[in-house]
């Protein structure tokens, strides 16, 4: 049985070492949370009866960059990736795939809204950074 725990032990703290081998881009819950916000902000830019919960969402930033920390990632690795202009751009272009396949229409502000109020009522990630 201790050589278990130790065993386990042992695994749990290497973890973050090896999650460094990982391009941040690459981390599911970061990329994934990124893009969720990125979609809640585009609809509420363009839905005007939607706003986005801007404390929460910042908030929600800040624990994607504590997650990130907590991996193992340095400050610098995390503000590297943060400040990526070609990853950015391609985020934006994966949020706004995902919204069309959600059924917002560039040009109808109304589809944009049909989709935040289904992700409201959903609460889901994109929901819970909306009002």
């Amino acid at each position: 049985m201790r050589r278990y725990a130790l065993a386990l032990a042992l695994t749990l703290s290497a973890a973050p070492v090896l999650a460094v081998d990982v391009p941040l881009k690459d981390v599911p819950y970061v990329r994934d949370g990124i893009i969720a916000t990125g979609i809640a902000y585009e609809i509420s830019r363009v839905c005007d009866s939607i706003d986005a919960r801007m404390i929460r969402g910042a908030m929600f930033l800040l624990s994607l960059k504590d997650h990130a920390s907590d991996l193992g990632y340095s400050d610098a690795e995390i503000d590297a990736y943060i400040n990526d202009q070609a990853e950015k751009d391609r985020l934006e272009a994966v949020a706004r795939q995902i919204l069309r396949e959600m059924g917002a229409v560039e040009g109808q502000p109304e589809t944009y809204c049909t989709v935040g109020r289904a992700e409201i009522a959903a609460d889901t990630p994109v929901g819970h950074l909306l009002r």
